[in-house]
């Protein structure tokens, strides 16, 4: 029996099983597609996602892969400066195409131990008191203590569990391609500034490679949105649009996404979660999907492992729902209102040319800047300083930085008084007596996602805190 079975090897199932291991969880990862889909429905990294490669050591080989881009993503496309003194060390965008993140989860999950089998499709499972039973399409089984749907927004796990998946349906979608073209880039360049005046959900631009990417509004949602749209198809709808098809041709993939928008209605039912797309869909603008997805898995992880590892809390799973509904909600609302930004009709126009006044004044820009990066999440741990619920960005400490302490995915006090202890949970926290210049606060507990779980100087105070979140004292786990 494994620990957890993993449905799904896209980004989110790949970040959760490396989460896992770090904990010495028994993993399995099942992805019904034989091999990496080349499809690249994501473009980049935002800081919270980039600050979490960091925390666990992985950012160096996505900076190789990738390229930096200033500022932090631009909301609905419109142009303005954005806040320099963003609360992140990396307040940048991380072009990268999906597969290559794909790949580099992929290989990292497989490092620490993760079993991966690919061409193998979950077709349905049972769950009772002890675990979950897997059904393949090969008609064999799997046994696992817990199963984790990270198959998508179609997913198969959260329809056989019944979990409501209310929202809106597709009203518009769009063709998403990669493919050779024969027009000269100037003139190709020149057609889709003119046509982007009116229809910015419109696209065509380098891939790299000698490609072209594209973007175009379908005419109409399909049906069946499994099966891909065909080459007649695009070249069609480029035409309507910009009056040519720029001679496309050799496309190496095409694909289709809708504004459709849902949201579930819970992200657990007894031994199994959801996470990911499973969990939550809406219009790519803003390329928060793929980030969402991964920020879900840094959640989940380490609780689940604890719950595993037998030291959780009775109410610490139950966090994972009540700390992410609430920001699958906020990026739902955000891409809503990004998808009619972009509209042509008059009235989406009129409120887009307010939108960029009102972006301006700084406390607008820095309000949606921090919505898209997603580094101003906070969850509710109470009443206590704006910091408490907020992940800590990495600052400098005087053995180095705070991140490179974050590697293994532990509990860690931050002590600046060098007074306190962890004397009883030393397993489980690392406790670092080091001060920083850019921490205003005499000591701070950070989960293992990094979000900030007390802040204070009294023993007496941080010991429920300790409890809440890492469960009782051990005996015999002395503090160093």
């Amino acid at each position: 029996m494994f620990d957890v079975i993993i449905s799904g090897g896209g980004p989110t199932g790949m970040m959760l099983a490396s989460e896992l291991r770090l904990h010495g969880v028994d993993v399995l990862v099942l992805e019904k597609d034989a091999e990496p889909t080349q499809a690249v429905r994501s473009l980049g990294l935002h800081p919270r996602s980039i600050e979490i490669m960091d925390q666990r050591g992985l950012l160096d080989r996505f900076l190789a892969q990738g390229q930096q881009y200033p500022g932090v993503g631009r909301f609905a496309g419109i142009d303005k400066p954005l806040p320099a003194d963003l609360d992140t060390a990396h307040g940048y965008i991380l072009g990268i195409p999906q597969p290559v993140t794909d790949r580099l989860l992929a290989e990292r999950a497989v490092e620490l131990g993760a079993q991966v089998r690919r061409g193998c499709e979950v077709t349905g499972f049972a769950q009772d008191d002890d675990g979950v039973t897997i059904e393949l399409a090969d008609g064999t089984q799997e046994r696992s203590r817990w199963l984790v749907g990270c198959d998508g927004g179609r997913s198969l796990v959260r329809r056989q569990l019944g979990i409501g998946f209310p929202g809106d349906p597709a009203t518009n979608e769009w063709i998403h391609s990669e493919m050779e073209v024969t027009t000269p880039p100037d003139e190709l360049a020149k057609i889709v500034d003119e046509v982007r005046k009116t229809h910015r959900g419109f696209g065509v631009g380098p891939a790299g490679n000698g490609l072209f990417r594209s973007v175009v509004p379908a005419a109409t949602v399909a049906e069946d949105r499994s099966v891909p749209p065909t080459l007649e198809e695009l070249k069609t709808q480029l035409r309507a649009h910009a009056g040519t098809d720029f001679g496309v041709h050799s496309p190496r993939w095409i694909t289709r996404f809708s504004d459709a928008t849902r949201l579930a209605e819970q992200y657990r039912a007894g031994r199994v979660f959801l996470a990911g797309d499973a969990a939550h869909v809406h219009p790519p603008l803003g390329g928060q999907g793929l980030n969402l997805g991964i920020q879900d898995s840094f959640n989940l992880g380490w609780k689940l492992a604890a719950e595993i590892n037998g030291w959780a809390q009775p109410a610490l799973l139950d966090t994972y729902f009540e700390e992410r509904h609430p920001v699958a909600e906020g990026v739902l609302t955000i891409t809503r209102a990004q998808s009619e930004l972009i509209s042509p009709e008059p009235g989406p126009q009129a409120v887009r040319r307010l939108l960029a006044e009102l972006m301006d004044f700084d406390d607008v820009s820095r309000f949606l800047a921090e919505r898209i990066a997603s580094i101003g999440v906070r969850y509710d741990f109470g009443e206590g300083p704006g910091l408490l619920g907020r992940r800590l960005r990495d600052i400098p400490l005087s053995r180095g930085r705070l991140y490179e302490l974050t590697r293994e995915a532990r509990g860690l006090l931050l002590d600046q008084t060098g007074r306190l202890s962890v004397t009883g949970w030393a397993d489980r926290i690392d406790h670092v007596a080091d001060t920083s210049g850019e921490l205003d606060a005499p000591a701070v507990l950070l989960r293992p996602d990094g979000h900030v779980a007390w802040i204070g100087e009294d023993q007496d105070s941080l010991l429920p805190h300790l409890e809440r979140w890492f469960g009782a004292a051990s005996e015999g786990s002395e503090d160093n």
